[in-house]
Protein backbone atom coordinates (compact mmCIF):
# COMPACT_ATOMS: atom_id res chain seq x y z
CA UNK A 1 0.00 0.00 0.00
CA UNK A 2 2.79 2.46 0.79
CA UNK A 3 4.31 1.90 -2.66
CA UNK A 4 1.29 3.63 -4.27
CA UNK A 5 1.89 6.88 -2.36
CA UNK A 6 3.42 9.46 -4.69
CA UNK A 7 5.67 12.34 -3.76
CA UNK A 8 4.14 15.81 -3.78
CA UNK A 9 5.85 18.10 -6.30
CA UNK A 10 6.55 20.94 -3.89
CA UNK A 11 8.76 23.46 -5.70
CA UNK A 12 9.00 21.29 -8.84
CA UNK A 13 8.48 23.49 -11.91
CA UNK A 14 9.87 21.16 -14.57
CA UNK A 15 7.39 18.77 -16.20
CA UNK A 16 10.08 16.30 -17.30
CA UNK A 17 11.51 16.14 -13.77
CA UNK A 18 8.04 15.70 -12.32
CA UNK A 19 7.12 12.85 -14.69
CA UNK A 20 10.42 10.96 -14.66
CA UNK A 21 10.82 11.04 -10.87
CA UNK A 22 7.35 9.80 -9.91
CA UNK A 23 5.81 12.95 -8.48
CA UNK A 24 2.05 13.35 -8.20
CA UNK A 25 0.65 15.13 -11.26
CA UNK A 26 -2.92 16.37 -11.70
CA UNK A 27 -3.65 15.69 -15.36
CA UNK A 28 -4.75 18.80 -17.23
CA UNK A 29 -3.23 17.77 -20.54
CA UNK A 30 -6.60 17.61 -22.30
CA UNK A 31 -6.70 21.39 -21.87
CA UNK A 32 -3.19 21.69 -23.27
CA UNK A 33 -4.27 19.73 -26.34
CA UNK A 34 -7.29 22.01 -26.85
CA UNK A 35 -5.14 25.11 -26.38
CA UNK A 36 -2.50 23.86 -28.83
CA UNK A 37 -4.94 22.80 -31.54
CA UNK A 38 -7.17 25.88 -31.55
CA UNK A 39 -4.50 27.79 -33.49
CA UNK A 40 -4.59 31.23 -31.88
CA UNK A 41 -1.95 33.10 -29.84
CA UNK A 42 -2.78 33.26 -26.15
CA UNK A 43 -1.78 35.50 -23.27
CA UNK A 44 -1.86 33.45 -20.08
CA UNK A 45 -1.93 35.33 -16.81
CA UNK A 46 -2.19 33.59 -13.46
CA UNK A 47 -1.47 34.67 -9.87
CA UNK A 48 1.93 34.09 -8.23
CA UNK A 49 2.69 30.48 -7.26
CA UNK A 50 -0.20 29.24 -9.40
CA UNK A 51 1.65 26.85 -11.72
CA UNK A 52 2.71 29.10 -14.63
CA UNK A 53 6.24 27.71 -14.86
CA UNK A 54 5.08 24.09 -14.69
CA UNK A 55 2.41 24.79 -17.29
CA UNK A 56 4.95 26.35 -19.66
CA UNK A 57 7.33 23.45 -19.06
CA UNK A 58 4.51 21.03 -19.94
CA UNK A 59 3.78 22.96 -23.14
CA UNK A 60 7.48 22.92 -23.99
CA UNK A 61 7.66 19.11 -23.60
CA UNK A 62 4.51 18.73 -25.70
CA UNK A 63 5.81 20.89 -28.55
CA UNK A 64 9.19 19.15 -28.40
CA UNK A 65 7.29 15.94 -29.15
CA UNK A 66 8.30 14.16 -25.94
CA UNK A 67 5.53 11.58 -26.19
CA UNK A 68 7.04 9.29 -23.53
CA UNK A 69 6.49 11.92 -20.82
CA UNK A 70 2.75 11.95 -21.52
CA UNK A 71 2.11 8.20 -21.28
CA UNK A 72 -0.98 7.54 -19.17
CA UNK A 73 -2.22 11.13 -19.44
CA UNK A 74 -5.29 12.38 -21.34
CA UNK A 75 -3.26 13.93 -24.15
CA UNK A 76 -1.74 10.54 -25.03
CA UNK A 77 -5.13 9.47 -26.35
CA UNK A 78 -5.80 12.77 -28.13
CA UNK A 79 -2.54 13.53 -29.94
CA UNK A 80 -1.76 11.26 -32.88
CA UNK A 81 1.19 12.99 -34.59
CA UNK A 82 3.62 14.17 -31.85
CA UNK A 83 5.42 16.62 -34.11
CA UNK A 84 8.62 18.19 -32.78
CA UNK A 85 8.83 21.98 -33.09
CA UNK A 86 11.69 24.31 -32.24
CA UNK A 87 10.82 25.80 -28.85
CA UNK A 88 12.12 29.16 -27.66
CA UNK A 89 11.47 29.58 -23.95
CA UNK A 90 12.66 32.87 -22.51
CA UNK A 91 12.92 32.83 -18.73
CA UNK A 92 13.28 36.08 -16.79
CA UNK A 93 13.11 34.27 -13.42
CA UNK A 94 16.91 34.09 -13.32
CA UNK A 95 18.78 37.03 -11.87
CA UNK A 96 17.62 40.45 -10.81
CA UNK A 97 16.50 42.73 -13.62
CA UNK A 98 16.47 46.18 -12.10
CA UNK A 99 17.45 48.30 -15.09
CA UNK A 100 17.83 48.18 -18.86
CA UNK A 101 21.49 47.11 -18.64
CA UNK A 102 20.63 43.98 -16.60
CA UNK A 103 17.79 43.20 -19.03
CA UNK A 104 20.14 43.46 -22.02
CA UNK A 105 22.68 41.19 -20.28
CA UNK A 106 19.98 38.59 -19.60
CA UNK A 107 18.72 38.80 -23.19
CA UNK A 108 22.28 38.37 -24.44
CA UNK A 109 22.67 35.15 -22.42
CA UNK A 110 19.32 33.80 -23.66
CA UNK A 111 20.02 34.69 -27.29
CA UNK A 112 23.53 33.21 -27.14
CA UNK A 113 22.03 29.87 -26.04
CA UNK A 114 19.59 29.95 -28.97
CA UNK A 115 22.34 30.97 -31.39
CA UNK A 116 24.59 28.13 -30.18
CA UNK A 117 21.76 25.72 -30.92
CA UNK A 118 20.53 27.13 -34.24
CA UNK A 119 23.36 29.36 -35.51
CA UNK A 120 23.92 33.09 -35.45
CA UNK A 121 22.15 34.76 -38.34
CA UNK A 122 23.34 38.36 -38.01
CA UNK A 123 26.27 40.35 -36.69
CA UNK A 124 23.97 43.00 -35.22
CA UNK A 125 23.82 43.01 -31.40
CA UNK A 126 20.26 44.36 -31.18
CA UNK A 127 18.24 41.70 -29.24
CA UNK A 128 15.16 41.96 -31.50
CA UNK A 129 17.25 41.55 -34.65
CA UNK A 130 19.13 38.60 -33.14
CA UNK A 131 15.92 36.90 -32.03
CA UNK A 132 14.33 37.35 -35.45
CA UNK A 133 17.44 35.91 -37.14
CA UNK A 134 17.69 32.87 -34.88
CA UNK A 135 13.97 32.14 -35.31
CA UNK A 136 14.47 32.22 -39.09
CA UNK A 137 17.42 29.83 -38.71
CA UNK A 138 15.35 27.40 -36.65
CA UNK A 139 12.51 27.51 -39.18
CA UNK A 140 14.90 26.93 -42.09
CA UNK A 141 16.59 24.00 -40.36
CA UNK A 142 13.42 22.24 -39.23
CA UNK A 143 10.84 23.33 -41.79
CA UNK A 144 8.51 24.07 -38.89
CA UNK A 145 7.16 27.17 -37.18
CA UNK A 146 8.70 28.16 -33.86
CA UNK A 147 6.85 27.87 -30.57
CA UNK A 148 7.71 30.56 -28.05
CA UNK A 149 6.98 31.31 -24.43
CA UNK A 150 8.32 33.60 -21.77
CA UNK A 151 8.14 33.61 -18.01
CA UNK A 152 8.88 36.34 -15.52
CA UNK A 153 7.93 34.62 -12.29
CA UNK A 154 5.22 37.09 -11.33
Amino acid sequence: MLSSIRKLPIGIQDFEDLRTNGYLYVDKTAYIYRLATMGKPYFLCRPRRFGKSLFLSTLKAYFQGKKELFEGLAIAGLEKEWIEYPVFHIDFNVGILTDSASLYRRLDVILTVFENQWGRGVEDNDPATRLEAVIKKACEQTGRKVVGSWSNGV
